[in-house]
C-alpha cells in the first residue's frame, strides 16, 4: 500500500480490500453498521470553532513526559487530532497519512499532536508502529476531547464483535467507561485562536485528508 502519495480516501480502498480478507463477514458488517449510525445520530461534532481560543492542556506522551499546548504554541502553531484507538485501522491509517506529510507540516511552521484516551503503554504501541515522529498523547477519560469534539460511549456490537474475534479493547484504557472521541483536526494559531476546525462526523471510517490541513497551513 503506497501512503506516499495516495490520499486517504484512496489508501482506505486498500484498507478495505484487506479488512475484507482478515475479517469474517459478519465482523466487518457490524462493524460498518456501528459507524453508519454513528453518522446518522452524532450530528453537530465540533464544540470549538474557527476563530475561538483553544483551551490550554496538560497531557502525558508516550514516554509519560507532560506536554502542555501552551508550551508547544510558544514555538510553533499546532495541529491536533482526536482518534479513537490504537485497535482502530482507521485511526492507523490516519497516522500514517499525516506522518507521510509531517515535514511539510512542520515546513509550514506547526507541530503535530495526536491526542487519543488510551493509556500511555498503548500510545507508545501506535508511535511504534506506525513510526511516528510526532507526540501521541494520552487524555484519560477523554478531559480535553469534551473541549473539542464530541465523546460518546462505543456500542456493545462492535465491543462484543472485538471480544469475539480475541481483542479486549478495555485492556487499552484506564477506565471502562468505553468512552470515545469522534475524530476531528483543529490548527491552532500560536495566539491560540482556532484556524481550521472540521470532522467528518461520526462515521470513523473517513478522516480529513491531510491535503486540507496542509492548504489551511498555507493561508
Amino acid at each position: 500500500m503506497n501512503t506516499e502519495t495516495n490520499s486517504y480516501q484512496e489508501n482506505l480502498k486498500d484498507l478495505r480490500t484487506n479488512l475484507g480478507t482478515m475479517l469474517p463477514k459478519e465482523a466487518l458488517n457490524v462493524f460498518d453498521k456501528d459507524a453508519e449510525n454513528l453518522q446518522l445520530n452524532q450530528t453537530s461534532i465540533l464544540k470549538l470553532e474557527v476563530g475561538e481560543k483553544a483551551p490550554d492542556f496538560s497531557l502525558s506522551n508516550a514516554t509519560n513526559k507532560t506536554i502542555k499546548l501552551s508550551d508547544l504554541l510558544k514555538n510553533s502553531k499546532v495541529v491536533l487530532t482526536f482518534y479513537r484507538g490504537f485497535w482502530c485501522p482507521y485511526c492507523n491509517l490516519q497516522l500514517a497519512h499525516y506522518q507521510n506529510s509531517l515535514s511539510e507540516i512542520q515546513a509550514l511552521g506547526a507541530e503535530l499532536v495526536a491526542i487519543s484516551p488510551q493509556i500511555p503503554d498503548e500510545s507508545l504501541n501506535v508511535k511504534e508502529k506506525n513510526e511516528l515522529n510526532f507526540e501521541v498523547l494520552s487524555d484519560n477519560g477523554n478531559i480535553v476531547a469534551r473541549k473539542y469534539t464530541t465523546v460518546f460511549t462505543n456500542a456493545d456490537a462492535p465491543v462484543d464483535t472485538m471480544t469475539a474475534l480475541g481483542f479486549d479493547f478495555d485492556a487499552h484504557y484506564s477506565d471502562d467507561s468505553r468512552e470515545l472521541p469522534i475524530p476531528a483536526v483543529f490548527i491552532i494559531e500560536k495566539d491560540t485562536t482556532i484556524s481550521f476546525a472540521k470532522s467528518l462526523g461520526g462515521d470513523y471510517r473517513n478522516r480529513v485528508e491531510v491535503s486540507e490541513i496542509i492548504n489551511a497551513l498555507k493561508k
